[in-house]
């Protein structure tokens, strides 16, 4: 079986400029803002890092996002769904990026799958 680490995590912010300058200035995280996706990255130094998702009806304030590595996600999708998981959200393409979807653990809790693009 590959590796599966948690590689990224998001959180829920109505302001992604306030929520980067409060993780930057509270925990030293280094945050690049993205404008131009409505989204902005961070660092965490020994850990994964994540970004910012605006706020919306399916991604309400509050919420958290983790992201598990994958080099095979309809294979992930496959197992998940073999034991008793859903797929919410089909492989996407992040253009020039990689690869992501979602899915429903059979307690409920929403996780997502990525694979990076190769380089």
């Amino acid at each position: 079986m590959s590796n599966h680490p948690i590689i990224h995590i998001e959180f829920s912010a109505a302001d992604r400029e306030a929520a980067g300058q409060f993780y930057s200035d509270v925990f030293g995280w280094q945050v690049q803002q993205m404008p131009e996706m409505n989204y902005a990255t961070f660092t965490a130094e020994g850990g994964p890092g994540g970004g910012f998702n605006p706020v919306s009806e399916e991604n309400p304030a509050g919420t958290t996002l983790i992201y598990i590595s994958t080099d095979d996600i309809p294979a992930t999708l496959a197992q998940i769904e073999k034991h008793g998981g859903a797929s919410i959200v089909p492989e996407t393409e992040i253009p020039g990026v990689g690869w992501f979807a979602i899915f429903k653990d059979p307690t409920g809790n929403v996780v997502a799958l990525y694979k990076d693009k190769p380089q």
